[in-house]
């Protein structure tokens, strides 16, 4: 049987219309994420209106004078703009509700929240606060104020609206891999609750349900009943070798059911996110960015390593000392610990970090290699080399600010792939080599999974993506995250 005879058997065998929900099982599954997506609504559409009244007040306040009555006009207005633009219907269509992620609309929002209030005041003949400045004060205070709130409401919404459950659509070893990725990422709220074959896969059992002890061959044409049984707010499709419009009817098929649908397209593990879509003739066409950066964002990131890497350096330099002084009371050996590393274009380079382990540590690997808890590369949860000053510098990750010296010398980046070892480097293949084409990072899109480290292979498919879809503003995003992460103690 091929493919598309497969598919089209388990879309509507034998041409039969598809199944429906009862109406009482269509409410309760339309209801529960509708119910979800309004909480999160809610809460956004009061972060701006408190936002763009924090901002009156802030003006009022500096400019000392009352705020006129026809400025409050902004208050609604601002939620206009934000629902013009968007700003509430995204969380509904995400998985992963970052503020980071809208950060620059959320500045062109304020813009057009302060551009629209001195239209207001002129129009009203209201004396405007601070003559021309109050327009850049607004901006500035209602922006700021936008970031903590949403922030803030996104937070409260996570605990107090119910956790989205995800029913994976695909075939079984895309359905694995997708899961074990969804489970890395600690800003995806969600709970995976079952898995469908997209295809027939009736010669071998499926364990559809997570909390089903039944074992049996299931298609998707059980969606129906899988959905009302498991109570499946959102389907992820993970589509195969099948034609678009087999695609198409399993996207409807899901639609009519009442619970959302999201796509994870394979196309996009080779091209990232970064494209620009075009229309030409009514067939959506994507644009690929060239891999590399050119000679002006080259320099542009070299300039931010350097003024960077300086600025830590100096302000870090007390706590690099007292980490020194520790480390030499806590264990003989050096201070700084070196390895050679892969960097850009496989140029070798020495790394240098705060010595964490004894001074033996590579002697002693070999023994350990059997506990390895990781694919491709060595790692330890409890790797009893580590000394007890060297366990509170990783948790902090103080014991990476040495890295600052590679930066300036140019050996490695503020932000980029994970460095690698030779022996680690040469199970790196293909397309994935791509991600030497910029210097190995202190941080990357790697350290912010969280604590535990993926596989290499994933770790690699993570850094060539970042190398391929580069931008100044990726940099900072990961910046911030990483930040984030080292605050809460999570471990990178």
């Amino acid at each position: 049987m091929s493919d598309a005879v497969a598919l089209k058997d388990a879309v509507a065998p034998g041409g039969a219309p598809a199944p429906e929900l009862p109406s009482t099982a269509k409410a309760r599954a339309a209801n529960i994420p509708a119910r979800r997506d309004s909480v999160f609504r809610k809460l956004l559409v009061a972060a701006d209106l408190g936002s763009a009244a924090v901002g009156l007040v802030v003006v009022a306040l500096v400019g000392g004078r009352s705020i006129p009555v026809a400025s409050l006009l902004t208050l609604p207005l601002i939620t206009l703009f934000a629902r013009i633009s968007g700003h509430y219907g995204r969380d509904e269509l995400v998985l992963r509700k970052s503020t980071l992620e809208e950060l620059p609309a959320l500045l062109s929002l304020a813009a057009a929240n302060a551009i629209a209030w001195s239209a207001i005041t002129y129009l009203t003949h209201a004396k405007p606060n601070l003559e021309g400045d109050g327009v850049a004060v607004l901006w500035g205070s209602t922006a700021t104020t936008l970031v903590l709130a949403r922030v803030l409401a996104r937070r409260l919404a996570e605990v107090t609206a119910p956790i989205e459950r995800v029913l994976i659509v695909g075939t079984a070893a895309a359905r694995v891999r997708l899961a074990d990725a969804l489970a890395t990422d600690p800003a995806a709220r969600l709970e995976v609750v079952g898995f469908l074959p997209l295809e027939d896969e009736r010669k071998r059992d499926v364990d559809w349900g997570a909390r089903s002890r039944r074992r049996r061959s299931r298609t998707f044409d059980d969606l129906a009943s899988v959905v009302r049984e498991l109570d499946v707010h959102r389907v992820l499709l993970i589509p195969t070798h099948a034609d678009g419009e087999m695609i198409l009817e399993a996207v409807r098929r899901a639609t009519r059911l009442g619970i959302k649908v999201s796509l994870v397209p394979r196309l996009f593990e080779v091209v990232g996110s970064a494209v620009a879509f075009d229309t030409v003739g009514g067939v959506t066409v994507l644009g690929i960015h060239q891999p590399g950066l050119t000679r002006g964002e080259r320099a542009i990131k070299r300039v931010i390593d350097i003024v960077g890497a300086a600025a830590g350096l100096l302000a870090l330099a007390p706590l690099g000392a007292g980490a020194a002084i520790a480390i030499k009371l806590d264990s003989t050996g050096p201070v700084f610990f070196l390895q050679q590393r892969i960097g850009r274009d496989g140029e070798i380079f020495k790394i240098v970090k705060f010595r964490s382990m004894v001074d033996d540590a590579e002697a002693r690997r070999g023994r350990l290699e059997p506990l390895n808890e990781s694919v491709g590369n060595f790692k330890l949860a409890a790797d009893p080399r580590v000394t007890r000053v060297g366990r509170f510098l990783r948790r902090t990750s103080i014991d990476e600010l040495p890295q600052l010296i590679n930066v300036l010398k140019g050996d490695m980046s503020l932000v980029g792939p994970r460095p690698l070892v030779t022996a680690e480097d040469e199970l790196v293949e293909g397309r994935h080599r791509d991600r030497l084409h910029l210097a190995p990072g202190i941080t990357g899109p790697w350290q912010v999974l969280g604590p535990a480290r993926p596989p290499l292979s994933e770790m690699v498919k993570t850094d060539y993506l970042y190398a391929v879809n580069w931008s100044i503003w990726t940099d900072i995003k990961l910046i911030l995250r990483t930040a984030s992460h080292v605050a809460a103690r999570r471990g990178v």
